[in-house]
């Protein structure tokens, strides 16, 4: 069983992209109901994941993550998953001990930007970088897959 210790924050400007690397766009889509669990399937070049995540809220969350076949998500993408694909730019800057992730979203979430975070534990310590914004982890609008079906446009 996988753990997957994660927050979730805001970004209030740019000053973290002289820190980031060239960034990797990404494609995902959802497939079916999400009460107990998100099934994801995420393109990014030329490799693609199956990500199944527990609905749980919070920074502590079951998780599961398998490399698939390009095809096969190529696939899944256009035929199987429900509302619209989530389309962003990963962008990776190292602060201290940690790499911050900073999701730069497109399409109907166009303007959106966070910075997600992994831990070894909930209690972990991290640098706050000053371009750090509001801690949204316990927010379920700001999952992915509740964007999907609620974009940032129309909140």
């Amino acid at each position: 069983m996988g753990i997957e210790i994660e927050r979730k924050f805001l970004v209030r400007n740019d000053d973290w992209r002289p820190q980031a690397d060239s960034g990797q766009p990404m494609r995902q889509g959802y497939i079916g109901g999400m009460d107990k669990a998100s099934v994801r399937v995420r393109q990014a070049a030329d490799r693609a994941w199956l990500n199944i995540k527990g609905a749980t809220l919070g920074i502590q969350r079951r998780e599961y993550e398998y490399q698939i076949p390009l095809d096969d998500a190529v696939e899944i993408l256009a035929e199987l998953c429900s509302g619209a694909l989530i389309e962003k730019t990963r962008f990776e800057v190292p602060i201290g001990d940690h790499v911050w992730e900073i999701d730069v979203f497109e399409g109907a979430n166009a303007g959106l930007v966070v910075a997600e975070i992994e831990l070894g534990s909930p209690e972990a310590d991290f640098q706050r970088p000053d371009w750090l914004g509001e801690e949204v982890s316990g927010d379920p609008r700001y999952y992915n897959a509740c964007l999907v079906e609620h974009p940032w446009c129309e909140w």
